[in-house]
């Protein structure tokens, strides 16, 4: 029992100190944007003051380690909540509070991106007309069919219809206003027709007219890599080179993702550590080539501040994304680790990271690339932790190209590994061969794409770029072949899983946690199997059947195995549920009739507009789903109904099969958030 306090005293040693804290603040921020309610900001600072002054008292006194460890988790924990309501106190920006529209919306463009259909215009708006100037939202995001005939930095006139920012039709979807709120869009639509030029200039504001300005070289930038990468994949070169995917085909974009290879697509710590890197050897072993100069001075210092004033540049014409911005700030800190001579690839490093991106952005803690992109991270930093404790035990420590195979093995699949969970959670997919896929497509990125990349990039100044931009197009198409070859395979792709809860999520990332971050023992692996364990179970008890009547008019009939049958009954002007964007409509009932759909043995009445029914017919049916209201004939004989009315009032219905029937799933309060807006 004397052990038991010396073993917790390992965890808040001052190496792991760092990474409890990230943790605990991530855990934070995650319950604050999680709860259906704003947590009170007093109650906040209150609970992080006496938090911490228990964990700095409890420090210094004897026989408290467990009670040190529970404030540090707890002070943590308020601090990241903290960090997230100080966030939404700094934010004040307008979003329509209706359907607005048709009409006209003047503005510059500053992003550009592809969509199912045509492409996605972020505009900053100048004036809207009709709409006041206090009324009118700073940023709106319109999706034009047409052919684009402008580009980023732009003036230019859309006739659009404009829409809140929707929120999530089924619970647990993918919610775009709370991301749609911190990213100050105030509006979403579409454009009627096409864009047009106007002749006003810049903004007046010089940050407006300065990221503008960014815009226009990224988009001539990846026009100039389009035209000289190939035809064949110049649109996925653009993309690695400025970040803009609008050149990027659709059907390339779904093969990438369906291999498991789309977060090539995202600029992320993968490309910013791909250039980071290779302009950190370059000028490291060509500094080290000068002898006078090597031999008096540290030469990965300078090696380190030009990696990172390329990682700087890259960052900005890659247009500044969130995930690039996290990128940025781990690329900040391991190169920063070089300058001031500590180690750099550790998880204190991956923990001053993480800390920092929670502070500057703490509403990403819930998006799937922060998620994955750490925990990928961090597994691998405790895997190349282990296998070097091994090689320095092994006297003949392997070498040679075996070695460097069984690398990119171990990579490939520790990262799968690790991700795997989130990509379930988030996608209700992972790519079955994936691990496949990027043990053959990374070494062509790493080795033949990157230098080609910043070959082009040293040549450039001479006009000298075009060669080494082809042979980065060659080395790409065989990446898309890889892709599309991988997705043809279709391994998996017909596999249904039911939607994972956020709790199995959470006892997954516990056991990540677990073998990464405790310390490595028998007793570390235990607990990890048991909490695979109970996340499983907890994933395989929470399947239900479940039917969405979504403000699209479409009725989602999802079994507890996760298989989802689409039927068109009525024709709404909402949106249908995200995660099923992917679902085929099976079937439609005929305009003006009435369809009765069995499901997993009961029988689903999808019923027309004044429909005369009786009290015995209503008995044969679990669910009616209606556009008028019926009478009921009692409790013990009626299904459960749902109006259309209801559906549009509560932005969606979902039923879910209890042990007593289906019941009505309750959706979170409008108005109780900041983002959860009352229309």
């Amino acid at each position: 029992m004397r052990r038991f306090p010396s073993s917790l005293l390992q965890f808040t040693s001052r190496d792991r100190v760092p990474t409890f804290y990230a943790l605990g603040m991530l855990t934070g921020a995650a319950w604050y944007f999680s709860v259906d309610f704003e947590p009170t900001l007093l109650w906040i600072v209150v609970g992080a003051i006496s938090s911490g002054l228990t964990a700095l008292f409890s420090r210094r006194l004897q026989h408290t380690a467990l009670l040190h460890v529970i404030s540090i988790i707890a002070f943590s924990s308020t601090l990241g909540a903290l960090a997230g309501s100080l966030a939404t106190q700094r934010l004040s920006h307008v979003q329509i509070d209706q359907p607005v529209g048709p009409v006209m919306v003047e503005g510059w463009i500053t992003r550009i991106a592809p969509a199912k259909r045509g492409v996605r215009l972020v505009i900053r708006v100048h004036a809207m007309d009709g709409v006041s100037a206090d009324q009118t939202p700073d940023l709106v995001r319109l999706t034009q069919i047409s052919r684009l005939e402008t580009e980023p930095g732009r003036f230019v006139r859309c006739w659009a219809a404009l829409r809140p920012p929707p929120a999530p039709v089924i619970q647990g979807d993918y919610a775009f206003d709370r991301q749609a709120w911190y990213s100050g869009l105030g509006g979403v639509g579409y454009v009627q027709g096409r864009c047009q030029g106007g002749g006003v200039g810049a903004p007046p504001n010089g940050s407006d007219a300065l990221d503008l300005e960014i815009g226009k070289v990224r988009r001539r930038l990846g026009q100039h890599v389009r035209a000289s990468a190939g035809e064949r994949a110049g649109g996925f070169a653009a993309a690695l080179a400025s970040g803009d995917r609008s050149f990027l085909s659709q059907a390339d974009q779904e093969a990438l993702r369906r291999a498991g290879l789309a977060h090539l697509l995202a600029i992320s710590g993968l490309h910013v550590g791909i250039v980071g890197g290779l302009v950190f050897a370059l000028v490291w072993r060509g500094l080290a080539l000068i002898e006078p100069l090597a031999l008096r001075y540290s030469v990965k210092k300078p090696a380190a501040a030009a990696a990172l004033m390329v990682c700087g540049a890259y960052l900005v014409l890659s247009g500044a994304s969130v995930s690039t911005q996290r990128a940025y700030v781990m690329a900040l800190v391991f190169f920063g680790a070089v300058l001031f001579d500590r180690a750099a690839l550790t998880q204190r490093s991956l923990a001053i990271a993480m800390i920092i991106i929670i502070v500057m952005a703490p509403w990403s803690v819930l998006t799937p690339g922060f998620q994955m992109s750490f925990a990928a991270t961090l597994v691998l930093i405790a895997t190349y932790e282990a296998w070097k404790e091994r090689r320095q035990a092994d006297l003949k420590s392997p070498h040679g190209v075996g070695f460097w195979i069984k690398s990119i093995a171990v990579t490939s699949f520790v990262t799968s590994l690790a991700t795997m969970p989130f990509a379930l959670y988030h996608f209700e997919r992972a790519a079955g061969l994936g691990i496949l896929a990027n043990m053959l497509a990374m070494p062509i990125i790493s080795l033949v794409s990157a230098p080609f990349a910043a070959g082009a990039l040293l040549l450039s100044p001479f006009g000298l770029e075009g060669a080494a931009l082809r042979a980065f197009g060659y080395s790409l198409e065989w990446v898309l072949n890889i892709a599309h070859t991988v997705r043809a395979w279709g391994f998996f792709d017909g596999v249904a899983l039911p939607k994972m809860p956020a709790t199995s999520l959470s006892l997954f990332a516990a056991t990540m946690i677990s073998m990464c971050v405790l310390v490595r023992s028998r007793g570390s692996a235990v607990v990890a199997a048991i909490l695979i364990m109970s996340a499983t179970g907890v994933w395989l008890m929470s399947a239900r059947d479940r039917i969405h009547w979504a403000p699209s008019g479409d009725v989602y009939l999802e079994t507890s195995f996760g298989k989802v049958e689409r039927i068109g009954f009525y024709d709404g002007d909402g949106l249908g549920p995200l995660r099923f964007s992917d679902a085929a409509k099976n079937a439609s009932c005929p305009e003006e009739e009435n369809c009765f759909v069995p499901f997993q043995g009961d029988t689903i009445a999808l019923l027309r507009e004044n429909t005369a029914l009786n009290c015995s017919e209503l008995a044969d049916w679990e669910v009616a789903l209606t556009g008028t209201a019926i009478s009921k004939c009692g409790d013990d004989q009626s299904p459960i109904v749902v109006n259309w009315s209801d559906v549009v009032r509560e932005n969606g219905v979902t039923l879910v099969r209890r042990a007593n029937g289906f019941q009505k799933k309750s959706k979170p309060a409008c108005g109780k958030r900041a983002w959860r807006k009352c229309y």
